[in-house]
């Protein structure tokens, strides 16, 4: 009898509609996710001289530049707030944000020999580098906590306001980034795009000056911009100052749910090209 008649037959075939979002699959590939996430964070500190220090220094010295222009110079109002503490406070919303979207986002071109040699949920690879801001994160959450602490502030109930505003922020920047890795694969254009939308968002952001110099008829408008909202959540956290409005957080939610759901649906859909275009 032919052995063969026995041995089980696979076949990968890429799924269609709706019905490619199989999180059972992210399941089955966790460790993966886990050992990929591991490697990313490593990689990025292998050989440097300061290590961790850098997740450190780059938020510092941007929160010191901006305090210095902003603050002393152009004296831009902080809600009575020392300018230091309402712009990291700020910060941390954001370089989670902007961390997600640049490090996940070129992260299929750059797997390319990976993606090309054995199989797996493709969807694992922006993940894993998601996931491995998250102790940049941390640190930066650590810092504040020592500003917090210099200044003679210390932690309130509000600060359990940070976990749904980490959410939001993880939920925005995982969408944002499975819409432009998925494009980068087709278009290497978005590649380079990225650091330029990011920088164009960051200032379209409330996070060197206060909502409140919008013009109040206008604030809605801005609010579709789910940043503004999360950020003034961030705010609310750390400093214990007043919350954004609730229309500007079920906006910025509701956006942020949105982008998530169609880039994963996006990026599923253009699965079955990456291995051959990327």
């Amino acid at each position: 009898m032919d052995d063969n008649a026995h041995t089980p037959l696979i076949r990968i075939r890429p799924s269609r509609g709706w019905s490619a979002l199989r999180l059972d699959e992210l399941w089955e590939y966790r460790d993966m996710l886990v050992m990929l996430a591991l490697r990313d964070i490593k990689l990025r500190y292998k050989q440097t001289a300061l290590g961790i220090v850098w997740v450190v220094l780059q938020p510092m010295m941007a929160g010191l530049l901006f305090a210095l222009i902003f603050g002393r110079f152009l004296k831009v109002p902080s809600d009575g707030t020392p300018y230091l503490l309402f712009v990291f406070a700020g910060l941390t919303g954001w370089q989670l944000f902007a961390g997600v979207v640049q490090r996940a986002g070129g992260s299929l071109v750059s797997e390319a020999k990976l993606i090309t040699k054995v199989y797996f949920p493709r969807l694992l690879v922006p993940m894993a580098a998601a996931a491995a801001v998250l102790l940049d994160f941390l640190v930066t959450c650590g810092v504040m906590i020592v500003l917090l602490a210099f200044h003679g502030l210390k932690p309130s109930w509000e600060m359990l306001l940070l976990l749904p505003a980490t959410v939001l922020t993880v939920m925005l920047g995982v969408g944002t980034s499975l819409w432009l890795s998925a494009l980068s694969v087709r278009y290497r254009d978005f590649v380079h795009a990225a650091p330029f939308m990011l920088q164009v968002w960051m200032y379209a952001s409330p996070i060197v000056y206060t909502i409140t110099l919008i013009p109040e008829h206008w604030r809605l408008l801005f609010a579709l911009n789910p940043m503004v909202g999360i950020i003034g959540l961030f705010r609310t956290g750390w400093l214990g100052s007043a919350p954004p409005a609730v229309s500007m957080l079920l906006i910025g939610a509701g956006i942020s749910m949105a982008v998530l759901l169609s880039g994963w649906a996006f990026f599923q859909r253009l699965e079955r090209e990456i291995a051959d275009r990327v």
